[in-house]
């Protein structure tokens, strides 16, 4: 499966190194602050990415079915072993496109694109984490780079004002890495 889903899988183990060196920075004593994201608190992002890792995970054995979490503090332990636990997921044989269900139905994903959508989702959040905890480490520019299509593909107008603002303006020249985050609106 790992030859069908192309680099979405080194794209995914990129993320999370990356992400991974962002949770390093995580205290107990920080999970009030506020991330980029509005009105979202260090623990709301972290139980978000929980989440996430579940259903990502979930994705790899064929279906998905989105349900709402919880908002708890401290989770930086489970976090790192679910995205163990994705990345082994993925690396492995598995079924072919993904069969999403939420309360509006069922459609299929496409499964490369499903994991890169994972990449980008993972990459943003570390961003987002080391914002919060004061580790402003900037995407490395290789991997913004090869997040932008998947960030096209995957962001329309329907998300701006709910999953994510408004894109940023940016000169020619800027760098994929900042390019990346203004297109989803942080910066």
């Amino acid at each position: 499966m790992t030859t069908a889903l192309g680099g979405s899988v080194e794209l995914l183990e990129r993320a999370l190194a990356y992400t991974r060196a962002r949770l390093a920075g995580v205290r107990d004593d920080l999970l009030d602050r506020r991330t980029p994201c509005e009105g979202w608190t260090l623990a709301d992002l972290l139980a978000h990415m929980e989440d996430a890792l579940d259903a990502f995970t979930e994705a790899a054995g064929g279906t998905v079915e989105v349900r709402g979490g919880t908002r708890s503090a401290g989770r930086v332990e489970a976090l790192q072993v679910k995205a163990c636990g994705l990345l082994g997921a993925w690396g492995a044989p598995a079924p072919g496109d993904v069969v999403l269900t939420t309360r509006l139905g069922r459609s299929d994903l496409v499964t490369s694109l499903l994991v890169a959508t994972a990449s980008l989702e993972i990459t943003v959040h570390g961003w987002d984490v080391g914002r919060a905890t004061g580790d402003p480490a900037p995407v490395p520019v290789a991997l913004a780079r090869d997040l932008l299509p998947v960030a096209r593909t995957v962001v329309g107008p329907g998300d701006r004002g709910t999953r994510f603002a408004a894109a940023r303006a940016v000169a020619a020249d800027t760098p994929d890495d900042v390019r990346l985050l203004a297109f989803l609106g942080r910066g």
